[in-house]
């Protein structure tokens, strides 16, 4: 015949003292629980500030910045080096980047449109 187990017996209850520590180990388990959930919503809550700040906080910036006039176009005059050939210009906002050449010395030179003036002006060399 084939051994049949007895139904399981209601539990024994515990002495005092293993109750006691189980009662400890249950009130730290939910004490634990409850500080990684308000961690966790922490963190969440920095993510979404973050996220919905810096986006909020650099698109009136480049507004700002920079306004041309409405009655006339802006005008100005930048000073480039003795013998500077554009060979390529872009635009970046306020900013104007020239690339070309001095002879044979490749340069880029970057006008700022909001201060006036040349702001960078880098020597291109093969090392």
């Amino acid at each position: 015949m084939a051994n049949v187990e007895p139904e399981e017996q209601d539990e024994k209850p515990l002495d005092p003292v293993m109750e006691r520590v189980r009662r400890k180990m249950v009130r730290l388990q939910i004490v634990s629980a409850g500080i990684m959930f308000i961690s966790l919503m922490a963190v969440l809550a920095a993510v979404v500030y973050k996220v919905s700040g810096t986006s909020a906080a650099k698109a009136p910036a480049a507004n700002t910045a920079f306004a041309v006039p409405s009655d006339q176009p802006l005008t100005t005059a930048a000073r480039l080096p003795a013998g500077f050939e554009v060979e390529q210009a872009s635009t970046s906002g306020a900013q104007i980047t020239l690339l070309g050449r001095i002879g044979s010395v490749r340069k880029i030179i970057i006008y700022d449109l909001t201060v006036g003036r040349v702001v960078a002006d880098v020597t291109l060399t093969n090392q």
